[in-house]
């Protein structure tokens, strides 16, 4: 990923010579991790869209959504330490990505898979060269990331240490890849998704909805649904949702502010 080496560089230069901090900021080998997520690719009236639950533990996760222009590309995204990560995000060519764990604790040489989302939404502007992208660099550990761009094409691809990249046509992810056995939960909740876009009857307000309940919405105390989000590539807007309150957010309108969610 040779175009983030000035922003690493220069990150770096913020922490002196610490070398143990250099290498926590590249982003290669990290730890496990262990959070449920839900997304799925919404094709219908009002779409294309990326709708997503992040669930994740509330004391690690950063509270930042940022409107950010390293490169030549405006990136929207929900961001997240160390430096430069990202767990969703769209650029302004109408490029989204978004990421949830694979299923499984198996560890490899590679980077963070929220440092590679970053990446290819600096340096990518259609599904072929994202997947290219994401074929390409190895991530560490076991990641699922769906792509989605302004035309409605998508790919959802499942990635991981010591296996070759799986490009498949899923609509629905959550937490498991076809070579890992799943969770009940995450089965649960990729087949909830799969029945509600199947139904004639669905719109993209009626899926959000469903998002907002369980068991795509969870309450758990270690992991809760930290938000949902809406991502619309063709309008490049995103709604990022809590229950009772929607914060929009566009290219041509991004507001600074603030909002803080009781998850008790």
């Amino acid at each position: 990923m040779p175009e983030l080496m000035p922003y690493y560089e220069s990150a770096c230069a913020h922490v002196g010579d610490d070398e143990v901090a250099h290498r926590m900021l590249s982003h290669y080998r990290p730890a496990p991790e262990r959070f449920g997520c839900s997304q799925a690719v919404w094709l219908g009236s009002e779409g294309p869209a990326l709708v997503r639950n992040f669930d994740y533990p509330p004391d690690v996760v950063s509270d930042r959504f940022e409107l950010s222009a390293w490169s030549q590309l405006r990136v929207i995204a929900k961001a997240q330490r160390p430096w430069g990560g990202c767990v969703d995000g769209m650029n302004e060519d109408g490029l989204v990505a978004s990421v949830t764990l694979g299923g499984s604790r198996a560890q490899g040489v590679g980077f963070s898979i929220i440092l590679v989302i970053r990446y290819i939404l600096e340096t990518c502007r259609r599904l072929d060269q994202a997947v290219e992208a994401l074929c390409r660099i190895p991530v560490a550990l076991p990641q699922n990331v769906t792509v989605l761009d302004r035309s409605g094409s998508y790919a959802t691809l499942f990635l991981g240490p010591h296996q070759r990249p799986i490009i498949t046509r899923l609509k629905a992810c959550t937490n498991h890849q076809r070579t890992i056995r799943p969770s009940s939960s995450s089965v649960a909740r990729q087949l909830v998704i799969n029945q509600a876009l199947e139904q004639p009857s669905m719109s993209l307000s009626r899926l959000t909805d469903l998002f907002l309940l369980p068991p795509l919405y969870s309450n758990s105390g270690s992991s809760p649904t930290l938000y949902t989000s809406i991502y619309r590539p063709a309008e490049g807007r995103v709604d990022y949702v809590w229950p009772g309150k929607r914060w929009t957010q566009t290219f041509q309108d991004f507001r600074e502010g603030s909002y803080t969610h009781s998850f008790a």
